[in-house]
């Protein structure tokens, strides 16, 4: 009885407007929850879709070739101009750069994330978490600049290169068209290395998580029923797995794609589509030519993570 009576008192309606308010709140789930998602409800759809809308919009103005004034009339003129060769090539160049990270990124982090789902125990998969988290507690600018020095002409690689008399190797890969250059720090090559070692953490983790669901006893059944290897990763492991691995492809791809810091720092004077963006918002002051720039990514990826959810990635996020 004494527990009834101080349950009572304890839900019992109190005095006042706003006491009973809050009673009515608690009496209510579902209303205490759409009240706690309501401030990232707001913020999410005044600030970050209403500046996503406010940006869609100016990119359907134009720019008065001769005043420099942005022209505040809805046309599709901005949008023919990023067909321009010029502006077509830096967007080429930027889903290419991105592509060709992602799928290095997926060979690489296979092998290290298949060896801690099925190898590590205890103290060695919490120190192959520190291993893959541990880049990401450094700055994102010391580490692209750290990057820059080890690139360098003058820098460790290239020493490393002329110590095991392999310059000439060095040599040939930045004599390569498009993708070579004076140095590993001003080429396409160096600018992928960098975007490689930043953004491999975020590819291996959702590996891991995906290859950690797949029981070890499906690979064992291929196994006794003839499997090879081969076959018993082409047609049991990687397809279990791989909506981890498109789950990790939607960062490295989206991150390289609207990434504008390391190209500046490590890589040649043809632009990308964050320098493109922050050189017409900046420099050249083409407001709705920058915010075309900027609607390009965000189409590329509407797309990209369409495709994903058909292929069930967000399940392994």
């Amino acid at each position: 009885m004494s527990d009834l009576s101080s349950n009572a008192a304890l839900f019992a309606p109190r005095s006042g407007p706003l006491a009973r308010a809050v009673d009515w709140i608690i009496r209510h789930p579902r209303m205490f929850v759409f009240l706690l998602v309501l401030p990232i409800t707001l913020w999410l759809g005044i600030v970050y879709i209403g500046a996503l809308i406010a940006l869609l919009i100016q990119s359907f103005f134009s720019i008065d070739e001769f005043s420099g004034v942005v022209v505040h009339e809805f046309t599709l003129k901005t949008y023919g101009e990023l067909l321009r060769p010029y502006n077509l090539d830096i967007i080429l160049r930027t889903v290419a750069m991105a592509a060709s990270v992602t799928i290095a990124a997926a060979i690489l982090a296979f092998p290290i994330a298949y060896f801690a789902a099925r190898y590590a125990k205890g103290k060695w998969k919490a120190l192959f978490y520190v291993g893959v988290m541990l880049p990401l507690w450094s700055s994102y600018l010391v580490k692209v600049y750290a990057w820059k020095l080890v690139l360098a002409k003058e820098g460790i690689l290239n020493w490393i290169f002329a110590k095991l008399h392999l310059t000439w190797l060095l040599d040939g890969f930045l004599s390569l068209p498009v993708i070579g250059g004076n140095s590993l720090s001003v080429s396409y090559i160096g600018t992928f290395l960098v975007f490689l070692y930043i953004w491999l953490p975020y590819m291996i983790i959702p590996v891991q998580a995906a290859l950690e669901r797949v029981s070890k006893d499906l690979t064992e059944a291929a196994s006794d029923l003839g499997a090879t290897p081969r076959q018993n990763f082409r047609m049991v492991l990687l397809p279990l797995a791989l909506p981890g691995v498109v789950a990790g492809s939607i960062f490295t791809f989206s991150l390289t794609l609207g990434d504008y810091i390391v190209p500046q720092i490590v890589g040649n004077s043809r632009l990308f589509i964050g320098q493109a963006v922050y050189t017409q918002q900046g420099t050249a002051g083409n407001i709705p030519l920058a915010a075309a720039f900027t609607v390009v990514p965000i189409v590329i990826m509407g797309i990209y993570l369409w495709g994903a959810r058909k292929m069930g990635a967000f399940d392994a996020l």
